[in-house]
Formats: structure tokens, C-alpha cells, sequence
């Protein structure tokens, strides 16, 4: 039988990347929750890098860009040789991607908490990163869809629609918000002014959440759920739907953010209406998802991977529920600038995004390593309930505290007065605070237990050969 050769280093070096970073971005999180619900806690106490303002960007920067980009980054490069039947395009400049973006997050993990930053939400990396984040992407680019374009086989697969989609778009939304006007090495201010700087960067805001942290994991989600549960994916034409919907609508969203604020009132109700308009598209792709495992659900019985997958999915339903709802006006009167938006994006960022990479990871490290599967299954079922539990506890206690601090925060007594003062609804809000701690606690304990597995797993393994059966 004929071989076909894959390049397998690049997707080892950034899936192994993705566990490292998991466990930095997760740290950091759990210790600004530490932070908020213990605030007189001695280790931080005076020490600037440590403190919640410089640790907070680093933290949303290390879940997305490092851990979550790396997941894409491993993912994509071994869907897209696989599905094409081809090796890499481009040779060492797949090496470069890896090792430049290794170096956009070492950049960022110093600069950050030294307090150079652009102060724009998950954009705050000043403009020689974010120049070097651009060569990244663009060879990112290259290498993908040179593939593409000697493939081995007429069809594109639906995944690379998604990884694909979600790299265009990334570099435009990264490359257009990011235009700045240097000062220093460290500091530059942006181009637009006041309401237009705050619609471009939502813009970007949101579509980053649209497409990194959606488009780019629903390509992941319709390769490897069918390869894990052995079966096709549910409706390939629903999946062709979803696609081209999907990206229609997303671009639109990101005015739901400023809501009552200086932007103009009709934009804001355009950001409304898309996004419920977007619940169409997101049900459907996680439908197709789940209804992928028709004939097979016997398998989540035993196949702590599929659980993974599958239940990420769940998240992402639950999710793309919630947004579209907290995108009306009325409700976004109660939600905004509350916890219940933390809760809202955590149960995107671990119950989604996390899961879905985690349970990609564990389909994908055997297989680069020679192995049959992980070193513990049952390591791997722990790490489950570990997580989902975690996630569970996380967003129920931000929802709750939410809530309450929307409705604390508008209450009046007869004469037009507040009923609560502003510390009134912080006090109220500190048992909620401890829960979330115990929830991200226990998300990090499971990514601890998986590096764990996964250096057993590569530990006295050997990486497979190049060349293997184009048919494998």
C-alpha cells in the first residue's frame, strides 16, 4: 500500500503546548478568583505584577491565545492533512508558526503584568507583539490553505470550512483593531476615536469569541466527534448550513456589548437582532453534533472522550441560549457589568472551548505517539467529573451572584432613593465568590491530572513515523 507522509513534530509540539498552557492560564485565573474572594491575602499585598489588574489580562490572554490558540493551531494542522491526504505546505514555515507563536505568548505573559498594554479587551498586547501576532497568522495562513490547495482529494471537508473561516477572519478582525499610532517601544494609542474605537473593538471583541473561540472548536467538533464515535456526521447538509449561517450572522453581533452606552442607538439594536438571529445557527451545529452519535449512544457509557465531546457540546447549546437572551435590551438592563456575563463566558470558555480541546487532545496524543489510546482511561473518566463539576459550581454561583447584583443595583424605595448602597451588593456577593473559587479549583486539578496522563502517555513512547497508510 501506498504511504502518504503527514508532519506530525508540529501538531506534537502544539499539542503538548496546549496541557502546559492550560494549566498557566487556568493558575491565574484561579488566583484572581482567590483574589476577589480573599482580597487582604499577604502574597499579592503590594506587589503590582500581582495584583488583579495586571494578572486579569494575562489570565484571558493565556485561556484563549495560549491555551485555546494552541489547541487550534495542533488540531487544525493534523484535521487538514488528514482530510487532504497531503502533507503540510510550506516545510519549516509550520516550524515558524509554532515557534512564533510560543513567542507572542512568552511576550505577553512579561508585558502584561509588567502593565504594558493597550487596555483593549483581549487586545491588550502593545503593537510590536501585535505585529509579530500578524507574520504569525499570515504564515498560519500560508501553511493552511497551501494544504488545501494540494490536497489529494476533490471534497473539502466541512472542518477545514471552519478552521479556515476562523483564520480570514481572525487576521482582518486582528490587523484592523489593532491599527495604532506608536509613541514608544511600549506604548501606542489607536487610531479611531472615542464611539468608534469602542464599535471596532467590539467588532473584534465579539468575533473573537465568534470566531476563535466558536468557528475554529466547531471545525474540532465535526472531525472528532464522528472519528471518536465511529460514526458519520449526522446531517453533512445541516453541517453546510450551519456553516455559511453561522458566519453570515456573527459578523453583526458585537454591538450588543455597549448597550446604553454613547454608540448609536439603531446600531445597538442591530447587534440584538443578529444575535438572536445567530441561536438558529448555533442550535443547529449543536444538534447535528450530538444527533452524530444516533446508533451510538451506548458508547458514552464507556468512552470518557466522547463524554468530553460530547458534553462540550451541551455547554455550547446552553451558551449560545444565553447570549442571544442577555442580548436583549431588557434583560441586558439587568445583566450588564454584572458576574452573570462571568458566568456567561465561563460557561463558553471551560464548558465549551476547554472540553471540547480537552477531549480532542485525548483522542489526538495517542496517535502521534504510537499508542493505542491514553495511559489511564480511567484518569481520563476522573478528569471528567473533575471538570464538570468544576464548571457546574463555577457558573451557577456567577448566574446567582449575577442576578442578585442586577436587581440590588436598580431597586428603589418609594422617594427615589437606592434601597442598597454599591458594597452592599460587593458583601452579598462574597459566598458566591468561594464558590467560584472551588469550581476553578477543581477545573485546574483536572488539567493537572492530565498532564499527568499525557506524560505518562509520551514519557517511554516513541513519536510515530512520518509515513503512514494514506488510509489510516
Amino acid at each position: 500500500m501506498q504511504a502518504q507522509t503527514y508532519d506530525y513534530k508540529v501538531v506534537r509540539q502544539f499539542a503538548i503546548m496546549t496541557v502546559i498552557w492550560g494549566i498557566v492560564g487556568m493558575l491565574v485565573g484561579v488566583i484572581v478568583a482567590a483574589q476577589l474572594a480573599f482580597p487582604d491575602f499577604v502574597l499579592w499585598d503590594g506587589i503590582s505584577w500581582l495584583s488583579y489588574g495586571r494578572l486579569r489580562p494575562l489570565h484571558t490572554n493565556a485561556v484563549i491565545f495560549a491555551f485555546g490558540g494552541s489547541a487550534l493551531f495542533a488540531t487544525s494542522y493534523y484535521v487538514v492533512q488528514r482530510t487532504c491526504q497531503t502533507r503540510l505546505f510550506g516545510g519549516p514555515l509550520a516550524a515558524f508558526t509554532f515557534w512564533g507563536w510560543t513567542a507572542v505568548i512568552l511576550l505577553a505573559a512579561i508585558t502584561l503584568p509588567l502593565g504594558i498594554t493597550t487596555s483593549k479587551e483581549y487586545a491588550e498586547l502593545e503593537w510590536p507583539i501585535d505585529l509579530l501576532i500578524a507574520v504569525v497568522w499570515v504564515s498560519y495562513a500560508i501553511v493552511f490553505f497551501g494544504t488545501i490547495a494540494k490536497r489529494k482529494v476533490k471534497h473539502i471537508y466541512v472542518a477545514n470550512w471552519f478552521y479556515g473561516a476562523f483564520i480570514l477572519t481572525i487576521a482582518v478582525l486582528h490587523i484592523v483593531n489593532s491599527a495604532f499610532i506608536p509613541v514608544t517601544l511600549t506604548k501606542s494609542y489607536s487610531l479611531y476615536p472615542g464611539a468608534m474605537d469602542a464599535m471596532i473593538q467590539w467588532w473584534y471583541g465579539h468575533n473573537a469569541v465568534g470566531f476563535f473561540l466558536t468557528a475554529g472548536f466547531l471545525g474540532m467538533m465535526y472531525y472528532f466527534i464522528p472519528k471518536q464515535a465511529g460514526r458519520p456526521v449526522y446531517s453533512y447538509r445541516l453541517s453546510v448550513v450551519h456553516f455559511w449561517a453561522l458566519i453570515s450572522t456573527y459578523m453583526w453581533a458585537g454591538p450588543h456589548h455597549l448597550h446604553y452606552t454613547a454608540l448609536p442607538d439603531w446600531t445597538q439594536t442591530l447587534g440584538m437582532v443578529f444575535s438572536l438571529i445567530l441561536l438558529a445557527p448555533s442550535w443547529g451545529g449543536m444538534i447535528n453534533g450530538i444527533m452524530t452519535l444516533s446508533g451510538a449512544w451506548h458508547k458514552l457509557r464507556t468512552d470518557p472522550i466522547l463524554k468530553f465531546l460530547i458534553v462540550s457540546l451541551s455547554f455550547y447549546g446552553m451558551s449560545t441560549f444565553e447570549g442571544p437572551m442577555m442580548s436583549i435590551k431588557t434583560v441586558n438592563a439587568l445583566s450588564h457589568y454584572t458576574d452573570w456575563t462571568v458566568g456567561h463566558v465561563h460557561s463558553g470558555a471551560l464548558g465549551w472551548v476547554a472540553m471540547v480541546s480537552i477531549g480532542s487532545l485525548y483522542f489526538l496524543i495517542p496517535r502521534l505517539f504510537g499508542r493505542e489510546s491514553m495511559y489511564s482511561t480511567k484518569w481520563v473518566e476522573l478528569h471528567f467529573w473533575i471538570s464538570t463539576i468544576g464548571v457546574v459550581l463555577y457558573i451557577a454561583a456567577m448566574w446567582i451572584a449575577g442576578v442578585m447584583q442586577g436587581l440590588m443595583w436598580r431597586a428603589v424605595n418609594a422617594d427615589g432613593t437606592l434601597t442598597y448602597s454599591f458594597i452592599e451588593s460587593v458583601e452579598r456577593t462574597y459566598p458566591f465568590y468561594y464558590v467560584r473559587l472551588l469550581g476553578g479549583v477543581l477545573f485546574l486539578l483536572g488539567m493537572f491530572l492530565m498532564m499527568y496522563n499525557v506524560w505518562k502517555t509520551v514519557s517511554d513512547a516513541k513519536p510515530v513515523d512520518d509515513a503512514v497508510p494514506a488510509t489510516a
